[in-house]
C-alpha cells in the first residue's frame, strides 16, 4: 500500500498539531503550578535576634523563579545578603528586596513593584537560609 504525498503531509500536519497542543497543555499546567506555589508561599515569624552569628545559605525554587542567597548575621542583626543565583523568568528582578530586609531587619517586607513573585522567592530563600529549611 503506497501512501500519497498528500496523505503524508496531512498526517504530518496532524502530528505536529498534536505535539504543539500537548506542549501547550504541559506549559500551561506548569505556569498554573508556579503561580499556585508562589501564592502558597508563607513566612514564619522568625526572630532574627535569636539567630546565631554566621553565614547562612538558603534557596527557594518555584520552577519559573529561583533564588539562592547567602545571609550574614552578626550580633542578632542581618548585616549582609548576597544573591548567589536568581532566575526570574519573564518578570522583573527583585534584588532590591534584600536592602529592605536588611533595613527593616525582618523578612516580611514589601515586595519590589513589578517583581512580586521574585520578591517572594528571594524572601523565602532568606528565611530558608536562617532557619535551615530546604
Amino acid at each position: 500500500m503506497k501512501l500519497s504525498r498528500k496523505r503524508i503531509l496531512s498526517f504530518t500536519a496532524i502530528l505536529l498539531f498534536l505535539i504543539i497542543l500537548i506542549y501547550t497543555a504541559v506549559y500551561l499546567k506548569n505556569v498554573a503550578d508556579y503561580k499556585r506555589a508562589v501564592k502558597e508561599t508563607t513566612f514564619s515569624n522568625l526572630d532574627i535576634t535569636n539567630v546565631p552569628n554566621g553565614v547562612y545559605v538558603g534557596e527557594y525554587d518555584v520552577d519559573f523563579v529561583y533564588a539562592k542567597v547567602e545571609v550574614t548575621v552578626q550580633n542578632g542583626v542581618i548585616t549582609n545578603i548576597d544573591i548567589l543565583e536568581h532566575k526570574n523568568g519573564r518578570g522583573s528582578s527583585a534584588e532590591a528586596v534584600v536592602d529592605r530586609i536588611i533595613e527593616e531587619q525582618k523578612i516580611e517586607v514589601d515586595a519590589v513593584s513589578g517583581a512580586t513573585n521574585s520578591s517572594a522567592v528571594i524572601k523565602k530563600a532568606v528565611e530558608n537560609a536562617l532557619t535551615g529549611e530546604k
